[in-house]
């Protein structure tokens, strides 16, 4: 893994570039915004700007034989992934990358209950955003199946850390769905995120799917009470399910009320992997000792 490029790189993709510097690989990304831009490069990434609403998103950048991170989410509305797709046209016939990794949702299962969740469980997702992130998943294996690439999925889990902690929803007193309801959702730092990302590039073999969370899974419920615990906060109101329904944004409503146990055995086993925050309150303290 000598080049590194990162296709949209945010929060995560900053943190995996600061991993592939410090390990001497040539790190580029493409972003949407100069500003984002300029200040990668102030930290030694090659960054260019790029819209992936547009088929020409890499005229400036070789993807031949570099480790790409596809971190772009697909846009609001609809079942499919047009960005992915135009990706795919950017990179063309002959420019072709060593490997590509893709970040992924465990939304891609949709509602699975109190069962215990491997990656071999088929996916069936039931919400839009689930079926985009599928259609991303399949339309990248498709690709490298066909250019001979190896393409590594991450289905991701509810996702925390510096810069991502709720706290207008917990100003505002936003209600939360009563815990006795809330189903179990799974979480993973930021940071260790990133360092999974990484392993998966190195380690990774073509069309392997990985489980991405901390392995400890508790209720979105759970979760706020959590922070507002250690930040010495009265914990949120809760409310039924059925008015839940009504006065929680829709996305949140589906954070909350989808359940699933994640098994993150394989990601533990093959890519090597020991996690810095095993646990909530371990990477929540850290998160909350970084914000003050």
């Amino acid at each position: 893994m000598e080049k590194v490029l990162i296709i949209g790189c945010g929060d995560i993709g900053t943190r995996i570039a600061r991993l592939a510097l410090a390990a001497n690989r040539t790190v580029s990304a493409v972003v949407r915004s100069e500003d984002k831009a300029a200040s990668l490069r102030n930290a030694g990434i090659s960054a260019v700007t790029g819209d992936l609403n547009e088929v020409t998103v890499l005229p400036f950048l070789s993807v031949s034989d570099a480790v790409v991170f596809y971190l772009v989410p697909p846009p609001g509305g609809g079942t499919s992934d047009p960005r992915v797709r135009n990706f795919c046209a950017a990179m063309g016939h002959t420019d072709r990358p060593g490997k590509l990794v893709l970040i992924s949702t465990t939304a891609v299962y949709g509602e699975t209950g109190v069962a215990v969740v491997t990656e071999d469980r088929p996916p069936n997702p039931l919400t839009a955003r689930g079926k985009r992130r599928l259609d991303a998943e399949r339309t990248l294996l498709q690709w490298g199946a066909e250019h001979g690439v190896p393409v590594v999925i991450l289905r991701v889990a509810g996702i925390y850390g510096r810069g991502r902690i709720p706290f207008e929803k917990i100003r505002a007193r936003h209600p939360l769905l009563d815990e006795r309801e809330a189903p179990c959702t799974n979480m993973i730092h930021a940071e260790d995120l990133a360092r999974i990302c990484w392993a998966a590039g190195e380690k990774g073999e073509a069309g392997e799917i990985f489980n991405v969370s901390d392995g400890q899974p508790r209720s979105m419920t759970s979760y706020f009470n959590a922070v507002t615990d250690l930040l010495g906060l009265p914990r949120l109101p809760q409310v039924g399910l059925e008015e839940a329904r009504r006065v929680m944004e829709p996305l949140m409503f589906s954070y909350m009320t989808e359940g699933k146990r994640i098994d993150n055995g394989r990601l533990l086993k093959k890519l090597g992997i020991k996690l810095l925050y095993p646990t909530l309150e371990e990477g929540l303290k850290a998160v909350l000792d970084e914000e003050e």
